[in-house]
């Protein structure tokens, strides 16, 4: 299967799920073994281009037709930033799907260090220091380009201060395949 039947597959599934949210039907769907096997991923809702919801799964533990069905279900009614979505949005909601791939620790041994690390436009990154924990997909960039700006926001994300360092914070990347609704 290429790259583009399977986002068409994922993309189906996760409008799937958002009409079944409503009782409307959907198209029928593959059944892929690959949709089997236990995967990580994230659902992102814009209408009008702006973001509407954005929900996903870090480490895998389900397979992934599941996870993509509970993420598209997550994102459009328990996203804390909005409302759940209406039925009437639906018609304007466009959707993205991103599959994760296993995630790698960083070593470094300040700030600057990691930041020399950070391969913009390619990193996800989860930064997590005690109980305090956020990710941030590869498609920030477009919007954090600046390393700096990036971690920064990615800390205050994560709720801590932007001037916070600790040298037990830890990071690890990860990159995504997606793919988008037109729109």
């Amino acid at each position: 299967m290429t790259d583009e039947h399977r986002g068409e597959a994922l993309l189906r599934i996760a409008r799937n799920a958002l009409l079944e949210l409503f009782d409307v039907p959907g198209e029928p769907e593959v059944a892929e073994p690959w949709l089997r096997e236990v995967g990580a991923s994230f659902v992102t809702l814009r209408r009008d281009s702006a973001l509407r919801g954005c929900i996903g799964t870090i480490l895998p533990y389900r397979p992934l037709i599941e996870d993509l069905r509970g993420n598209t279900l997550a994102a459009a009614t328990r996203d804390p930033r909005f409302s759940p979505l209406a039925s009437e949005e639906l018609d304007h909601t466009v959707i993205q799907v991103s599959l994760l791939s296993p995630l790698q620790s960083i070593e470094f041994d300040s700030e600057a260090d990691l930041l020399r690390q950070l391969r913009p436009r390619i990193d996800g990154l989860v930064l997590e220091h005690r109980h305090h924990r956020g990710t941030f997909l590869p498609a920030v960039w477009k919007e954090l380009p600046d390393p700096a700006m990036f971690l920064n926001q990615l800390k205050r994300k994560a709720g801590l201060g932007v001037d916070f360092w600790s040298p037990e914070t830890q990071v690890r990347r990860y990159t995504t395949e997606s793919w988008s609704e037109a729109g």
